[in-house]
């Protein structure tokens, strides 16, 4: 895509008001007595306190200038007053530190979380939380590091079940040899706690598979496996799409292929764009042939409708496609795709439509004919949204060649970014430029031109049979004489 074309819109920071800083003020405040008052309360030593405010500094910066979505201070916090509270039980009760399940909360915190950052920086303020209420004790927080760490890098990406299982078992047998040489002693005698420290890798397997689940929910996120599962097509949603509407179903698959790709191309989380491809367009089972892609060729639904009562039917397929999606159970971070692949983008064709048949002393407002939003806020819902109209586009041309291609892929995207439905998202000029190649390069593949086929000569075929049976007839006639 020519950037030369495109509008270089900069986003302008939005200010805070003074309310919202003098509430962000008293919260760190706050949180700020609560932290030191707890190391009081619970003799710990005060450098903890400031560790953890240090740490809760670098995520609100975090917070503050990447994903506000990815980065919500609420859920690594919880996980890891979980984690703290549990150490400091079993603190109190004297048990040894092998009954901590330590390897379980960077396993989740991985899984849950976008980016590593989080899950390193939680394992790191975790292993020297629990190194103060064990006894401040270095070789623990080694111990906890090496742990954490590994997990972190064994599950990173895990699509499986399985890899969780293989990586608890790797970390068990981890913990063994790191305690037997950072105690070195008498093998035999402490076998015990070797097959203590092994098998409490397992158990944080078997915690982690055991809770996804829950955690998926309460912190309103989605893991690999999830994802997975929900492409099934054996899915409910899915299998209807697929009995009930093949023409929405087969546009979806494209589209998930092309956002699937581009997010490749852009280092966003390509599996969950091609998930949320699939169920993007799960509004369109209510009243499919009401949609280009389902109708009869011979005849339209709108052809009886008014420009203005069609583009309620059309817009509103994202909304009973979010209450199925509810009703259905769908995780969030998939309804977000169903709300906010249009954008507020304007229905063109009934726009103009309206606007064509409207007469002189009237006036269409173009505000009633957008969809209500929001814009896409990920880079993922952004890409399905541009994969969605070029599709649609694309489907559309008489006869498309590449340069066509080209041209309509390169119109769409430069359209999204001038009427401002990129804004909401982090997609870079390079970034559109990669979506745009990628984009060119698999509908080039889907609407290649193929070779024509020469007709078969049916009547020579008939006659060359007709020619040898009548030489065969000769023969046997000299056969009879």
């Amino acid at each position: 895509m020519n950037t030369q074309t495109v509008n270089n819109k900069k986003k302008q920071p939005q200010g805070m008001s003074p309310s919202m800083r003098t509430r962000e003020i008293v919260g760190f405040l706050f949180g700020t007595i609560l932290v030191f008052t707890l190391c009081y309360v619970l003799h710990i030593n005060t450098l903890l306190g400031l560790f953890l405010l240090s740490l809760t500094i670098y995520f609100k910066y975090l917070y503050l200038t990447h994903n506000r979505l990815a980065y919500k201070l609420l859920n690594p916090s919880f996980l890891f007053v979980i984690n703290f509270v549990t150490a400091y039980w079993l603190a109190q009760q004297k048990l040894p530190i092998f009954y901590l399940p330590y390897a379980a909360f960077p396993m989740l915190a991985t899984l849950l979380f976008p980016r590593l950052t989080i899950p390193f920086l939680l394992n790191l303020a975790a292993a020297v939380s629990l190194a103060f209420i064990f006894g401040n004790k270095l070789l623990v927080e080694v111990l906890f590091l090496i742990s954490g760490i590994l997990s972190i890098t064994l599950v990173v990406g895990a699509r499986r079940r399985f890899t969780i299982i293989k990586a608890g078992l790797i970390i068990g047998f981890v913990q063994a040899l790191s305690y037997l040489l950072l105690y070195p002693g008498d093998l035999i005698k402490h076998t015990t706690v070797y097959s203590a420290f092994f098998l409490n890798g397992l158990a944080c397997s078997i915690i982690v598979l055991g809770t996804l689940s829950i955690f998926e929910y309460l912190f309103k996120t989605i893991t690999n496996i999830t994802l997975l599962e929900l492409s099934d097509f054996n899915q409910p949603l899915l299998h209807r799409l697929m009995l009930e509407v093949p023409g929405t179903y087969h546009h979806s698959l494209i589209v998930g292929n092309l956002s699937e790709a581009a997010c490749e191309a852009i280092n966003a989380n390509a599996l969950l764009a091609r998930i949320g491809a699939y169920y993007h367009d799960i509004g369109k089972l209510e009243k499919p042939e009401y949609f280009s892609e389902n109708q009869d060729l011979s005849q339209s639904k709108h052809d009886e409708l008014s420009p203005t009562m069609s583009k309620l039917v059309i817009m509103n397929h994202v909304k009973e496609g979010i209450e199925l999606a509810k009703r259905s159970r769908l995780n969030p971070a998939i309804i977000n795709f169903i709300h906010q692949h249009h954008g507020n983008s304007l229905v063109y064709y009934f726009y103009r439509r309206a606007v064509e048949s409207v007469e002189e002393d009237q006036k269409i407002q173009e505000e009633g004919f957008r969809y209500p939003g929001p814009k896409p806020n990920s880079k993922e819902t952004a890409v399905v949204l541009l994969a969605d109209s070029v599709e649609a586009a694309t489907r559309a041309l008489k006869e498309p060649n590449p340069a066509k291609i080209e041209e309509v892929v390169h119109k769409i995207i430069n359209n999204k970014f001038i009427d401002g439905q990129l804004d909401e998202c982090e997609l870079t000029l390079k970034d559109l430029e990669q979506i745009s190649k990628v984009f060119i390069r698999i509908l080039n593949s889907i609407y290649h031109v193929r070779i024509t086929y020469p007709e078969a000569n049916v009547e020579n075929n008939h006659k060359k049979p007709a020619k040898e049976n009548s030489h065969q007839s000769d023969k046997d006639k000299e056969v009879n004489l």
